[in-house]
């Protein structure tokens, strides 16, 4: 299977608390809510259209505890993402919990790293990670993640965990796909091309042979 990140950042790269102002104030955030303003149709259509791809969801314990609180109690029919959220298999990364409540659910212990190299070796699609930007990133950093999805806010600030800054290898990325929204979302789909490139600038002509 493929490991596919979800992601929501600010300009600046901030990926903290994107739902609300009380989603997420760890370290005394308080300007949470960032993308709501932004959310119009062709985000959550796009959207949906990516949890289509999945055949599970890949979590750090405290995104899914909070999925876990709130995505059972989304009961209206119509909204496009509740059904699947709640009935997809769920992998937990965590070395406290030993079950989980958010069937169907797997606890994944020990050396997340390893963990998930072998969930990928799996047949199937993709697995995805949505929130838990801490995991994403070491995943990434270990070269495990195939595919990396940025709905990017047009916004800045200034404060606020940011979506990648762990330690680990530059990680090199390809553009597949981009889509600006109505009210201003980029909506960015890469794919990761193992550790990043370097050169040197040597003159413009270069580059318009």
């Amino acid at each position: 299977m493929r490991i596919a990140i979800t992601a929501f950042t600010t300009l600046d790269g901030v990926s903290q608390g994107p739902g609300s102002p009380e989603e997420d104030t760890s370290g005394g955030f308080g300007r949470g809510g960032w993308l709501v303003p932004h959310m119009d149709g062709t985000f959550v259509r796009r959207a949906s259209a990516w949890l289509d791809l999945a055949d599970g969801l890949l979590l750090g314990r405290r995104t899914y505890e909070a999925f876990a609180r709130d995505w059972p109690a989304i009961t209206d029919p119509a909204d496009p993402f509740a059904e699947r959220m709640n009935t997809l298999p769920k992998y937990v990364v965590s070395n406290t919990l030993t079950e989980g409540s958010w069937h169907p659910t797997t606890v994944l212990g020990g050396d997340p790293v390893g963990a998930v190299a072998e969930l990928r070796a799996r047949p199937g699609r993709e697995i995805q990670i949505h929130g838990s930007a801490r995991l994403g990133d070491a995943l990434l950093a270990a070269g495990l993640v195939d595919t990396l999805r940025l709905v990017v806010a047009p916004t800045v600030l200034r404060a606020g965990r940011r979506l990648m800054s762990g330690p680990g290898a530059p990680c090199g990325l390809r553009l597949v796909r981009h889509e600006a929204t109505p009210n201003g979302l980029l909506l960015l789909e890469y794919e990761t091309t193992g550790e990043a490139s370097q050169g040197t600038y040597e003159g413009v002509t270069a580059f318009v042979r």
